[in-house]
């Protein structure tokens, strides 16, 4: 099977200063500071840290010469290929001090908005077409019913929202995992966007998993650092998984008042990739108010942030949002959400045989001898009384709970009816009152 990445078009490297659409002062500040926190002395050292080619670095390193913020240090420096060196002045270092008190942002150049949103089209997660083969090889390891597969890959390949629902415990975070190792290609992630003279870090590492990026030997006669513009990390498609510790404000920019910089909200993060909204309906939101803040991004394909100052703008939304819950939608959510979620698939437990053929995988997996009298035993005297409904913990569950208890015993791990009666009264809690 071919699970090798598509190749997603590369954003391309800026050739001039006029090309980078972003303010002259800006840019010329950002040199400056990055010049003065890193103490960097020569053009290709400073290209590498604000991430642009040589000819565009020299460029901006001209412009500050031109106005008296840096100088030559007379110094060809033998280790750097015998490269110019460069100098704050201290006019220089006044200016970087000053841009620092307004912003503590230095390094990468950021990418305008507009050119960012260029590139997400490029890269859109609704150009990937997931086959039934993908998504077999990046399950395998679950036993689900083939009719499962029929609506799942649809909707993966839709790269629209899809809402998984059903009883507790039969795999839904699982499946979850299994669409995001099914996507298997990579992209191009930004680190920082620019809005309205405002720096936003978009690459985070947590969230961001980088692909191995080949290193320009600098005695090579062909470089490869023009390949892309490395102001981008190529990363495979990302994926942001949230429970019940969602809240409304973690969809927010989130701005850090002391260096006066804006960090991206999770949902920009997982751009190209997957946002995975788990267990929902145990969140301090009700889960309404949360599906009302999705409801312009994926009805629209854009998402609306905000400023501190209250401006509001647009960000690209291109996102597979996944909602998970053990709830029945409609005790959650009114008709209208319903209408806006494009697929909705019941997550149910296995049917006997399926519940069989898990038992059997794990039990084989952790080293656990079948019994046939005891697994018997289980399913005639203890699955009646909870009215025969299985899932896809309880292999598990039973199973581990058997070994512990061989463990303890001292004796080799085995299955037998006194066992699946202790590893049971561990399962449920018995219906009583307690006095307190």
């Amino acid at each position: 099977m071919n699970m090798q990445p598509t190749a997603v078009m590369a954003p391309p490297a800026p050739r001039s200063l006029e090309q980078m659409r972003l303010p002259m002062v800006m840019m010329r500040d950002i040199l400056l500071k990055t010049i003065f926190r890193q103490n960097t002395e020569n053009v290709s050292a400073i290209a590498r840290a604000i991430c642009l080619p040589i000819p565009v670095t020299q460029e901006l390193v001209d412009l500050a010469r031109g106005q008296k913020l840096l100088e030559a240090t007379g110094t060809l420096h033998a280790n750097s290929g015998g490269e110019m060196g460069y100098q704050l002045t201290d006019a220089g270092k006044a200016r970087a001090l000053d841009a620092l008190s307004q912003s503590e942002y230095y390094g990468a150049m950021p990418v305008p908005m507009d050119v960012y949103a260029e590139q997400v089209k490029r890269q859109s997660i609704r150009n990937l077409q997931i086959t039934r083969d993908q998504l077999i090889g990046a399950m395998g390891h679950l036993i689900l019913p083939a009719s499962l597969l029929d609506h799942l890959g649809p909707a993966v390949s839709a790269g629209r929202s899809i809402l998984m629902y059903g009883p507790p415990g039969n795999g839904k975070s699982s499946i979850s995992n299994g669409i995001r190792d099914a996507l298997g290609d990579r992209i191009y992630v930004p680190r920082a966007i620019e809005y309205s003279g405002q720096v936003i870090t978009v690459y985070d590492p947590i969230v961001h998993s980088s692909a191995e990026e080949q290193q320009d030997d600098p005695n090579s006669l062909r470089r490869n650092g023009n390949r892309y513009d490395t102001r981008y990390v190529m990363c495979d498609r990302p994926t942001v998984v949230t429970g019940g510790e969602l809240t409304l404000d973690m969809l927010d920019l989130v701005y850090n008042p002391t260096a006066r910089t804006y960090q991206a909200p999770l949902q920009l993060k997982s751009s190209g990739g997957v946002f995975i909204v788990d267990d929902l309906g145990r969140q301090a939101e009700p889960p309404q108010a949360l599906i009302n803040r999705w409801i312009v991004p994926l009805e629209e394909s854009r998402d609306i942030l905000a400023l501190q100052s209250g401006e509001k703008f647009q960000v690209p939304f291109d996102t597979l949002v996944i909602f998970s819950t053990n709830f029945h939608p409609n005790e959650i959510f009114d008709k209208a959400a319903l209408r806006r979620i494009f697929f909705k698939i019941k997550i149910d437990g296995p049917c006997q045989e399926d519940f069989l053929k898990i038992f059997a995988l794990v039990a084989r997996k952790k080293g656990l001898p079948l019994d046939e009298k005891t697994l018997i035993y289980l399913l005639r005297e203890k699955y009646p009384t909870i009215g025969n409904e299985y899932a896809n913990y309880q292999p598990v569950f039973l199973i581990d709970q058997m070994m512990a208890i061989c463990d303890f015993e001292g004796i080799p791990y085995q299955m037998t009816p006194e066992l699946i009666d202790r590893a049971w009264a561990n399962m449920f809690v018995k219906e009583e009152n307690i006095v307190h």
